[in-house]
């Protein structure tokens, strides 16, 4: 008896994987396997299910990976001040190696001789989906609808769609909708008016930030409590990482924090006009920075701003579980230990600022910086230090 082969399908429920779902049926002998991370994106687990098995799928899995997420993707990344060209927060590109990973151990865990992705051939999740799967499980099959069927548009996948009774949702305009990314970290939002970028951005298309036009008319005051270099609670209330980061969303989001509007540079070398959504983020890398300064020398905080922009470049493209990224982690995670206090944040229609920091370090000395006389700085020595400097002018 011909033994059955499985394919595992990083599934949404939504248009895109069904189309991709029918599609892996109809050109492969093999059962489809629909996997789904769940890391805090806006799903319906009954559609998900209901969809699957409207296509014949036996197999549904939903891995509720929120937690992981944050606490060993998200938090590393803010421990460094992850920012790719100068705005993006990177709320895509850290949530694919997650799914990768969790992916190929399904894969194993049911002997696929494939796996497949949703990514389209233009975009930089089928690099990063990619090096994932090649990382965990190499000698798995990749299988990459967008790059080798012959549905080159999207006219093509709604024609594909109404062909096999898949539906086909619409946007608040009744018009089949923007392609939307979204995870615990942020929500990105492409395609459709954002493409050409001398348009506008309509407003109805942002999820979870409020503009700033319409945020509340009085400030809101919120502290985020660090250890070890890592957000452990809010207001003094200590959160698992999911919790917290869902709670800075909702605090950020009400008050339009973390609106970015970008023309980046993919890594496949085309230009790419996005928007992006990241409240909590943006509250937690201002807050974490602000730590950092109260708690760090000099030394080790230039050093991690040196490399931060290779470091970013490295996530956007896909390298998280490279050698090089590892080696760059280290060198941000030296002295986090050394990390601790709280942050008090100042929101107010859009803006960030910081009220107070908190620390029971003593890298910041009070005593030093005085504008008093003190014993405890010598200023004799100011001379020679900025002499010596004077030389290394020529």
């Amino acid at each position: 008896m011909k033994k059955n082969k499985k394919i595992v399908l990083a599934y949404s429920g939504g248009l895109d994987t069904s189309i991709i779902l029918k599609w892996l049926q109809e050109n492969y002998d093999s059962e489809v396997i629909a996997y789904t991370a769940d890391i805090g994106q806006q799903m319906d687990r009954k559609k998900i299910i209901k969809n699957a098995k409207k296509l014949g799928v036996k197999k549904i899995i939903i891995n509720n990976l929120k937690n992981t997420f944050v606490k060993e993707y998200v938090f590393p990344m803010i421990r460094g001040h992850a920012i790719y060209e100068g705005v993006y927060l990177l709320g895509t590109s850290i949530a694919r190696p997650l799914i990768a990973k969790d992916q190929i151990k399904v894969a194993k865990k049911f002997k696929a001789f494939a796996v497949s992705h949703g990514s389209t051939g233009k975009g930089n999740d089928q690099v990063r989906f990619e090096l994932g799967y090649h990382y965990f499980g190499s000698k798995i099959k990749v299988i990459a609808p967008w790059r080798i069927w012959k549905l080159k548009s999207r006219t093509d996948l709604i024609s594909y769609a109404k062909k096999h009774n898949i539906p086909i949702p619409k946007d608040k305009k009744g018009a089949p909708p923007f392609s939307v990314d979204d995870n615990l970290f942020h929500t990105s939002t492409e395609g459709k008016v954002l493409e050409n970028p001398k348009n506008s951005a309509p407003e109805f298309i942002f999820q979870r930030t409020t503009s700033p036009e319409k945020a509340p008319n009085k400030p809101t005051y919120v502290s985020i409590g660090f250890k070890n270099s890592d957000p452990v609670s809010i207001n003094g209330k200590k959160l698992n990482p999911g919790k917290l980061l869902e709670k800075l969303n909702q605090i950020g989001g009400k008050n339009g924090v973390g609106r970015v509007d970008l023309v980046e540079n993919r890594f496949i070398g085309i230009k790419s006009r996005g928007v992006y959504e990241t409240p909590g983020g943006t509250l937690l890398l201002i807050a974490h920075r602000a730590m950092e300064s109260v708690t760090l020398d000099k030394d080790t905080m230039h050093k991690k701003d040196s490399i931060m922009p290779r470091y970013a470049e490295l996530i956007y493209n896909g390298y998280w579980f490279s050698k090089e990224r590892f080696k760059l982690q280290k060198i941000i995670d030296l002295k986090k230990n050394k990390v601790n206090g709280s942050v008090k944040l100042k929101l107010y229609k859009g803006n960030v600022t910081i009220q107070s920091r908190m620390t029971k370090s003593s890298a910041y000395s009070m005593k030093k910086v005085s504008f008093e006389e003190n014993k405890t700085f010598n200023k004799s020595n100011v001379e020679r230090f900025i002499n010596f400097h004077k030389k290394k002018l020529k």
